[in-house]
């Protein structure tokens, strides 16, 4: 059957974790207190998605490889569905808002729309809607 994941947890390590966390607060994103501290915090995106913003040094601490500069390099593109296009113009306009960066324009292929955004640290992150096959 190959591997079937229950959740995920995707670590991505920030500058100023305050920071984050208020950018991602403005876009509407909550956050699990029993998994926050000084250095970390997880950002709840559904019942089974989680992101874990760790400050570098925490982050380093996962890792024998150098953090890559997400403002000059992509290392992954966060593709996260939501229910309409309306929620994904939503949701990209209150990270641009609160300090994000453009990253695409809106991509309309007619059954599928998406537009993506860079965070404060440069991670990106799409918004994309699929109608119904």
């Amino acid at each position: 059957m190959g591997v079937t994941a229950k959740q995920i947890f995707v670590n991505l390590p920030v500058k100023n974790l305050q920071h984050s966390i208020d950018f991602f607060n403005a876009i509407g994103f909550e956050f699990n207190a029993q998994f926050t501290d000084e250095h970390a915090t997880c950002m709840v995106v559904s019942e089974h998605i989680f992101v874990m913003l760790l400050v570098e040094e925490r982050f380093k601490a996962f890792t024998t490889k150098e953090i890559s500069d997400a403002t000059n390099s992509t290392e992954a593109i966060i593709a996260l569905s939501v229910e309409s296009r309306a929620k994904v113009d939503e949701i990209v306009h209150k990270a641009l808002e609160a300090g994000g960066k453009p990253s695409n324009e809106p991509q309309d292929h007619g059954f599928m729309y998406g537009w993506s955004f860079q965070d404060l640290d440069g991670h990106l992150w799409e918004f994309f809607y699929m109608a119904d096959q």
